[in-house]
């Protein structure tokens, strides 16, 4: 289907045109109809397919439509994302998408300049996204209000069932107008049952979709699994990097501290690395994934921070170092390539710590993880290994210096002495005398 067959205002398509968009994806293509009559959805759709451009163009084609409720503070549009990866990425999209509408939009989520938001806020805005903390932090300070608020979008909602979300999205939720009064469209990667529970609580007789539930993963994706010892995981990396120096990767690592060890390793090595985790500044972080979506940074190791909400073209290989734990991680963390119809390739490291995941993980895939064998000249054994940084000196106490030539003894003795005395006032105060007559 392409977009010329669906009733998209013209503003939009200004925005579908400069985003290069030609043709619906699956998702779009079941979706938007029924979205852009003003009806509920809930679809099932993973990651990769499409889906933010889907309800972001029905918002907008609706919005330029629908009169809009008299001017007061609740904005037009909300949508509530888990993770504020994931709302920087809808943010930018949705400024490319309505870029000719005229709409203000503005993201809010934790780890940035709180006043700065909350102005923004204040002034007026069209389309709010954010993460549930930072919206509901605003909502009690009567920033913004969502009595009039006429069009809501829940993505990723998995996910914000797994972070213990479900409780701040309730909340938010009971302070919208009426179900019937607003259009909601929901998307996660699973309607389990706990989703469609919220679906059929708090939206108005959704439609509901299911995009292709039978292929769990992108079948662009090439993926393989390496069996390795803990000791050779590192050698073996290594000669993946090297077998294809002009990749783009994207490394996951189960624990923060490997992240970090992955990092100072490769960059000792000369491969140019750098690395996200959960604790990272928010404007660092921002930083590193700049530069990693314009090609400057060719190799970044996350945690599963980065596993959902990251739209990144270009990853040509998605690593593992170590398999995840949790079988949709992996499903999201391979996601990150493959993407907007390009081909990727997934690459496994299982090792003893790790390796018991397997069986977990391909049961969720429904398929075998081909596996690769392991040839000597696969493992780099010469490399360098990582250097601790020396420790900046603190600005605490310093190590003691033996007295320089031409310090009297006699002086030194005074130190001391007065030292001694100073400790001695601290532990018992001096003893009271009666006043003399």
């Amino acid at each position: 289907m392409k977009f010329e067959e669906l009733q998209i205002h013209e503003k939009v398509f200004e925005g579908i045109r400069a985003a290069g968009f030609t043709k619906c994806t699956p998702v779009q293509a079941q979706t938007l109809p029924v979205a852009l009559q003003g009806r509920d959805i809930a679809a099932q759709a993973q990651t990769g397919t499409g889906k933010t451009a889907a309800f972001l163009i029905a918002i907008f084609s609706r919005m330029l439509e629908v009169r809009a409720p008299r001017r007061g503070p609740s904005p037009r549009a909300l949508i509530i994302a888990p993770t504020r990866e994931l709302a920087i990425q809808i943010e930018n999209e949705a400024k490319l998408l309505g870029g000719s509408t005229g709409f203000s939009i503005v993201s809010v989520y934790g780890g940035i300049d709180y006043i700065k938001q909350r102005d923004a806020i204040a002034k007026g805005v069209d389309i709010l996204i954010g993460t549930p903390g930072r919206l509901i932090d605003y909502l009690k300070q009567k920033v913004y209000s969502l009595k009039k608020t006429q069009f809501l979008v829940i993505d990723e909602a998995d996910r914000l069932f797994n972070m213990g979300f479900i409780a701040d999205l309730r909340f938010l939720l009971r302070r919208m107008a009426p179900y019937d009064k607003r259009q909601s469209m929901l998307f996660s990667a699973t309607l389990s049952h706990r989703v469609l529970e919220l679906c059929y609580e708090h939206m108005n007789m959704p439609e509901r979709f299911s995009i292709t539930p039978e292929t769990i993963t992108v079948d662009r994706i090439d993926q393989e699994i390496y069996h390795v010892g803990k000791s050779e995981k590192l050698g073996l990396l290594l000669g993946l990097l090297r077998r294809e120096p002009e990749g783009r990767y994207l490394i996951f690592c189960n624990t923060k501290a490997w992240a970090e060890r992955l990092e100072a390793l490769l960059n000792a090595n000369n491969l140019t690395t750098a690395a996200i985790t959960g604790d990272l500044h928010q404007n660092k972080r921002m930083k590193v994934l700049a530069r990693f979506k314009e090609g400057k940074l060719p190799i970044l190791v996350a945690t599963d921070v980065a596993s959902r909400g990251l739209h990144i073209d270009g990853v040509t290989h998605v690593i593992n170092y170590d398999l995840p734990q949790d079988p949709e991680d992996y499903v999201h963390r391979i996601g990150r390539t493959a993407r907007a119809g390009a081909e990727g390739k997934a690459i496994c490291l299982a090792c003893e710590d790790y390796v018991h995941s397997l069986s977990d993980v391909e049961e969720y895939i429904k398929k075998k993880i081909p596996v690769v064998s392991i040839t000597e000249d696969m493992i780099v054994t010469d490399y360098r290994r990582r250097v601790r940084p020396a420790k900046k000196q603190s600005a605490g106490p310093q190590r003691k210096k033996p007295p320089t030539k031409g310090t009297s003894s006699r002086s030194q003795e005074r130190s001391g002495q007065s030292r001694a005395g100073k400790k001695k006032a601290f532990k018992r105060p001096a003893r009271r005398t009666a006043p003399r007559r």
